[in-house]
């Protein structure tokens, strides 16, 4: 099981009251509704390995070399050296490190690499895994890597975990009309304002399926744009033409890497915390005593 660790601390921060706060007064929404989704899922799923994975950049300057729009709206403060800051909320940036201090400390791994958002980390994980893979996520992004004949399947939020919208390939042709790998190709079509993408004008996410039914994917339908004996109409055509540029980088910014250079870890879901003493302190600190007892009964059980 891989999480998208970034995608559901923000989703814990907005579906967990702000009114959940440390002795000290500190907003923990984000770290407690993190800690009971995680031990929710261990509950539910029983994974044999679970990785946090985390966001080391996220918006890495590979991607904005070739789509300078890419997130561009997030940026919070510009940075020469390193990331840049993201926009945001004021209250939940510092309880990210408290939810490191405390995946550390329960032994639960946790894997960013310098360079690369979490979306490549699963991807390179996916890639390498023998066995069945979940991907717990509120990114639909990641559809891009279901795939049922190897196993790998998306498990999206509906409602905090508890109800997940399990996307295999059955369910992504029947909302979609695309598979896994197709998905990629619809999303850098459609386009992604959250994500500064602009897709291609007037190719919206049904136009954009058909166009991947009829021509196979987007290197077909590259072709088709520039055949004149192809079905396109003459406005999908010059549509396509002018947009040519944008697709010959788009892929690359929107498919996941799956060649990130990981560092040597442990995925296995440990039975009970690594660092008992240094857990109950985090607890007892920032009062977090219910959410820890109950991912350590989860562990356990």
């Amino acid at each position: 099981m891989l999480l998208d660790t970034a995608s559901l601390y923000f989703r814990a921060y907005f579906g967990v009251p702000e009114s959940v706060k440390a002795p000290d007064g500190t907003p923990v929404n984000a770290v407690r509704g993190l800690l009971d989704f995680i031990g929710r899922l261990v509950q539910d799923h029983r994974p044999d390995d679970l990785v946090a994975c985390m966001d080391a950049d996220w918006r890495p300057q590979w991607r904005v070399e070739l789509i300078p729009s890419y997130k561009a709206h997030r940026v919070a403060e510009e940075t020469a050296a390193g990331p840049d800051v993201e926009e945001t909320p004021d209250t939940l940036a510092p309880q990210v490190p408290i939810i490191e201090a405390a995946l550390d400390a329960f032994g639960i791994a946790r894997v960013g690499v310098a360079g690369y958002e979490a979306d490549d980390v699963i991807g390179t994980l996916t890639a390498r895994a023998t066995g069945p893979v979940d991907i717990v996520t509120g990114d639909r992004d990641l559809y891009q890597l279901v795939d049922d004949g190897r196993q790998r399947r998306v498990l999206y939020p509906l409602k905090g975990v508890g109800t997940l919208q399990v996307a295999d390939g059955e369910w992504l042709r029947a909302k979609y009309g695309v598979d896994g790998p197709g998905y990629a190709d619809l999303a850098l079509l459609r386009g992604d304002p959250s994500d500064g993408l602009p897709g291609v004008p007037g190719i919206g996410e049904k136009t954009a399926a058909k166009l991947l039914e009829a021509y196979g994917d987007l290197a077909g339908i590259v072709a088709a744009a520039a055949d004149p004996k192809s079905k396109l109409t003459p406005t999908q055509r010059r549509r396509l033409e002018e947009a040519r540029p944008y697709l010959a980088v788009a892929p690359e910014v929107v498919r996941v890497a799956t060649d990130v250079p990981l560092p040597d870890f442990d995925p296995a879901l440990p039975a009970e915390p690594a660092e008992p003493e240094l857990l109950d302190a985090l607890a007892r600190r920032w009062g977090l005593g219910g959410a820890v007892a109950r991912l350590r009964t989860a562990l356990l059980a």
